[in-house]
């Protein structure tokens, strides 16, 4: 079934096209309405198509501001090639300030490859799988820690099966050039954004630029340098003499469920180490206290491999299975 979101965009029309992607919705409030989703194409002629998106999740903020600002300051005519641009992707939810949407409490970087019949949500991602990623050479997907985590500015790479592939995702988070480089698969689950690019063959870079929920000036000036990096790396923007990535940053990675540290039980967290502090297996990363019961000891909990601290959780309140710590270990490529 062909996806039902429609517009007046033409991806093929050379310059500047600021407009809206329509999904049709019927609430109470509005029988015949639609869910205008801001898109950007520029249009510069021969060269790859990218494809460029924020607010996957609703309360990560540097991805959408970045966005925003290279749709009002780059010059089509100085593109070798087409950006597709889409800042705030899952509007309802960048509307709300939340990670979830509102409208139909899905999360939509665990929608892909969605579903032309389905929610909102997955309609969404059935329309960015089946119609934009066919158009698109590459995909760069812009996180941040949204409100419940803090995490080191980085770049992302999403694993691909290919050798050839695998080897263009990783020159292009490279130049990318954040203070971290991280291999991250989300635990294997299919149904992210950068995992359903992959499949589709894309050179795929995300990130993950700070959080706390606000808006994080280093994250901002990562975000908005790397992805001038990415789009020069790729031969769209001209390179220029001053924004030479390094190209020696440290490449890590999240080495499976290990790394994670969740809550034993509800509570409130205390951390006991700061982001980027190198850890050991077995040393407490913090504990949960129990206020409504003063005399009951806090339990402790421990880092379950060495590393560095890569992520923490913002909110000290926690429910038992809540992520609370995450490390990170160098990366050591095959043979």
């Amino acid at each position: 079934m062909a996806s039902t979101i429609h517009s007046e965009i033409d991806y093929d029309q050379a310059g500047r096209q600021v407009s809206y992607l329509y999904l049709p919705q019927s609430p109470h409030s509005d029988a015949w309405g639609a869910i205008p989703i801001p898109i950007a194409v520029l249009n510069g002629g021969l060269g790859p198509t990218v494809l460029l998106t924020g607010g996957n999740h609703g309360d990560e903020y540097e991805g959408p501001i970045t966005l925003g600002r290279l749709i009002r300051e780059l010059d089509p005519g100085a593109l070798q090639g087409r950006l597709i641009i889409l800042p705030a992707l899952n509007t309802p939810a960048v509307l709300a300030g939340q990670r979830l949407s509102p409208i139909d409490g899905k999360n939509f970087n665990r929608a892909f490859p969605g579903n032309p019949e389905g929610s909102a949500t997955e309609q969404i991602a059935y329309y960015v799988n089946a119609v934009l990623f066919p158009m698109a050479d590459a995909f760069m997907d812009l996180h941040s820690g949204g409100s419940s985590l803090q995490i080191l500015a980085s770049a992302i790479i999403e694993p691909a099966e290919d050798p050839a592939q695998m080897a263009r995702i990783v020159a292009a988070a490279r130049a990318f050039d954040a203070p971290l480089t991280v291999m991250l698969d989300n635990l294997g689950d299919p149904r992210t954004s950068t995992a359903a690019a992959v499949r589709a063959g894309l050179t795929v870079v995300g990130t993950e630029l700070t959080g706390g929920g606000g808006v994080n000036r280093q994250g901002l000036e990562v975000c908005e340098r790397g992805v001038r990096n990415v789009l020069a790396h790729l031969g769209v923007l001209e390179t220029t003499g001053d924004a030479q990535p390094a190209g020696n940053r440290r490449v890590t990675r999240i080495p499976g469920p290990a790394a994670y540290v969740f809550a034993p039980r509800a509570g409130v967290f205390e951390a006991f180490h700061e982001l980027g502090e190198t850890v050991e297996a077995g040393q407490p990363a913090g504990q949960v206290h129990t206020l409504d019961a003063p005399a009951e000891p806090p339990e402790v909990v421990r880092f379950r491999i060495s590393g560095t601290l890569y992520s923490k959780r913002t909110f000290g309140r926690v429910e038992r299975g809540n992520c609370v710590s995450v490390v990170i270990t160098d990366y050591v490529a095959p043979g």
